[in-house]
C-alpha cells in the first residue's frame, strides 16, 4: 500500500473505532437514536475500509463483517428508539419488528463473514476477535429483543 493510502486506512480505522465508542456511550446514556446514527456512520467507515482493502481478500472480508455487525446494531438501536417513541406498547409495531428483522439479517451476514476458519491478517487479529465476540453477544441481544417486543 502506498504511504498516503496506508495513512488514510489508519485514519479511517481510528475514526471507525471512535464512532463505535461514541455509539456505546450513546446507548449507555439511553440515547438509542444517537447510537443508531453513529453506528450507521461506523458501518460506512467499515465499508470504506473494505473497499480500500480490496487487494487483501481476508481484510476485505473482515471489514464486510464489521460493516454487517454495525448495520445490525444500527437497526437494533433504531428499533429501540421506535419502540420507545411508539409508547412502549406490546406487541411492538411492524416498524419495530421490521427493524429487528433487518438487524437479524445483517447479524447473520456478520457471523458468516467473521466466522471464517482462516486466520485474520496479523494487523487485524485483535479487531477480528473483538468483532466476532461482539457479533456473538449481539446475536443474543437481537434474539432477546425479538422475544421481548413480541415480534414472532
Amino acid at each position: 500500500m502506498a504511504g498516503s493510502s496506508l495513512g488514510q486506512v489508519i485514519g479511517d480505522a481510528a475514526e471507525m473505532e471512535r464512532l463505535q465508542v461514541k455509539a456505546e456511550e450513546a446507548i449507555g446514556n439511553d440515547d438509542p437514536e444517537g447510537a443508531a446514527m453513529t453506528m450507521g456512520r461506523a458501518a460506512l467507515m467499515a465499508r470504506r475500509l473494505g473497499l480500500l482493502s480490496k487487494d487483501d481478500a481476508a481484510s476485505a472480508r473482515l471489514y464486510r463483517g464489521a460493516e454487517s455487525l454495525f448495520r445490525s446494531q444500527e437497526h437494533g438501536y433504531r428499533a429501540m428508539a421506535l419502540f420507545r417513541r411508539a409508547g412502549g406498547q406490546l406487541p411492538a409495531s411492524s416498524g419495530v419488528c421490521g427493524s429487528l428483522a433487518l438487524a437479524q439479517g445483517s447479524m447473520e451476514h456478520a457471523l458468516s463473514d467473521l466466522g471464517h476458519d482462516s486466520p485474520p491478517p496479523a494487523s487485524l487479529a485483535e479487531r477480528a476477535r473483538r468483532w466476532r465476540d461482539s457479533t456473538d453477544n449481539w446475536a443474543i441481544v437481537v434474539s432477546s429483543m425479538i422475544a421481548d417486543y413480541q415480534c414472532r
